[in-house]
């Protein structure tokens, strides 16, 4: 009776794991493939069907090269951080969209050309970065403002940065030492994930809850990323 306990405990706990995306300690190996990554397959196989080849044609119609895609995301993101700063959150939150429309085809369009390169993934990276970070110091200006005063909301659009640039750089450093597939370490709140929570907290004109949000989702998010790493290096 132990024995069957004990056995259910562990396969829920290898289930859960896996749903995280972290190595199971059932078995000594990694999941196979974890639940979130299913649906995230599934959703980027749709969207790349649905949207991103046919956006990517009209782009590339227009004479739009993926670089110039990148740095259009990057200035709209830009602008969404101006507006975030003044309060004008709606405006922010649809400025966030577009530009993330930009990011997402940069890379359609330079698969139809035949135009990728290292090159072009090292600037789009580098773009992601700065884009968040810009929109998060736009928020971080905002709460500093002395009509919207707010030492919390200053605080956890700090952490928040500090959260996204940390689980940007352990996946990064993972793929330098070789230490597995890039979908092994994407973690639960990607930057797709963090994209969509500041467009729809935007939106709904909740700067704070946003910030709350990302503070602590980040944070969490890079040190499941660090667990996982830390187990696969253990293991090599």
């Amino acid at each position: 009776m132990a024995h069957l306990v004990l056995d259910g405990r562990n396969k829920m706990l290898a289930w859960a794991m896996g749903v995280a995306g972290m190595s199971s300690p059932v078995g000594g190996g990694p999941a196979a493939e974890p639940a979130l990554q299913r649906v995230r397959t599934a959703a980027r196989s749709a969207l790349s069907r649905y949207f991103e080849k046919p956006g990517a044609a009209a782009l590339a119609s227009v004479g739009i090269s993926p670089n110039m895609a990148t740095l259009l995301g990057l200035v709209l993101s830009g602008v969404a951080a101006y507006f975030a700063a003044t309060g004008r959150f709606q405006l922010a939150a649809l400025f966030v969209f577009v530009g993330a429309v930009f990011d997402l085809l940069d890379g359609a369009i330079a698969r139809r050309a035949g135009l990728v390169s290292k090159r072009g993934a090292f600037l789009d990276s580098t773009a992601d970065r700065v884009g968040e970070g810009v929109i998060l110091l736009g928020l971080l200006v905002h709460f500093v403002q002395p009509h919207a005063a707010s030492r919390t909301g200053a605080i956890l659009a700090f952490v928040a940065f500090a959260g996204s640039v940390m689980v940007s750089y352990i996946r990064a450093r993972a793929e330098g030492l070789a230490l597995g597939g890039t979908t092994r370490f994407e973690g639960f709140f990607t930057r797709a994930e963090r994209i969509a929570v500041v467009v729809v907290g935007l939106a709904l004109g909740q700067p704070l809850i946003t910030l709350w949000i990302l503070a602590i989702g980040t944070p969490l998010s890079a040190l499941q990323r660090f667990l996982s790493i830390w187990r696969a290096a253990r293991d090599s």
